[in-house]
């Protein structure tokens, strides 16, 4: 693999309000697939902003907590996670703001992950029912991979393990950050069996393949738009935290 050296956007400065001074901590953020707008988390709320900066729009106004929004497809709506009715599910609202829509409901809290290439399904993380011949050690952060329609009328279930972070090649085939275990991901330089890698998943055959085996972090796989170059974050090397492609 080569090391890559790729701008980074800063999102430091975009005015959240304003009123508001710097903006800080803004998390999960996305550039839309038709690369005009940034989504990101800020204080429990989504915001947008286009690319080219200036003014971000608050899209949430809830007292509840938002967070990990990922776009569809066509980039014209955003599944977002909300705790407003008790735990987190998972919700879907246009891309301009307006109504969200409740897609799930079950006690566990839901995570989305992404949209299928065809816009119909949301994926998303929950600890709801582990297969028996692929159940792990009982932890909430052992999760499954679902999907539910964007309508909200139908679910199931993708995976029995975990899948995060996840992005669909253009033949079909699904990248995702695996977890293998308890650690937390804010630890520097940690090197053990339970460190995260970058698998690919074909549904055509149901195998999946360790792209990135290694003893340290490997995780938050990005497909480029040409679907030719994944970005990752990884420790390799003995350094930090740098990004990565392949």
């Amino acid at each position: 693999m080569k090391k890559m050296l790729i701008p980074i956007l800063l999102l430091g400065t975009a005015a959240v309000s304003a009123n508001a001074g710097e903006a800080l901590w803004l998390r999960d953020v996305k550039i839309s697939p038709d690369g005009s707008r940034i989504v990101f988390a800020y204080k429990g709320d989504i915001y947008t902003v286009p690319v080219s900066g200036g003014e971000a729009r608050r899209l949430t106004t809830q007292s509840s907590y938002e967070d990990k929004p990922v776009w569809s497809p066509d980039s014209r709506q955003i599944a977002f996670a909300s705790d407003r009715h008790g735990n987190a599910d998972i919700f879907i609202m246009d891309a301009n703001g307006g109504q969200a829509t409740r897609l799930t409901s079950h006690s566990a809290a839901e995570y989305p992950e992404a949209f299928t290439p065809d816009g119909k399904e949301v994926l998303y993380s929950a600890n709801i029912q582990a297969p028996a011949k692929s159940a792990m050690f009982p932890s909430g952060r052992m999760t499954q991979l679902y999907a539910v329609n964007t309508d909200g009328t139908r679910t199931r279930q993708v995976l029995g393990t975990p899948a995060q972070m996840t992005a669909f090649t253009p033949d079909g085939k699904m990248l995702y950050q695996d977890v293998k275990g308890f650690e937390d991901e804010w630890r520097k330089h940690h090197t053990s069996s339970v460190t995260r890698d970058i698998w690919m998943y074909d549904p055509a055959t149901g195998k999946h393949t360790n792209i990135t085996d290694r003893p340290g972090e490997n995780r938050n796989p990005v497909l480029s738009p040409d679907g030719k170059t994944v970005y990752f974050l990884s420790e390799r090397n003995g350094g930090t935290f740098n990004v990565w492609a392949f």
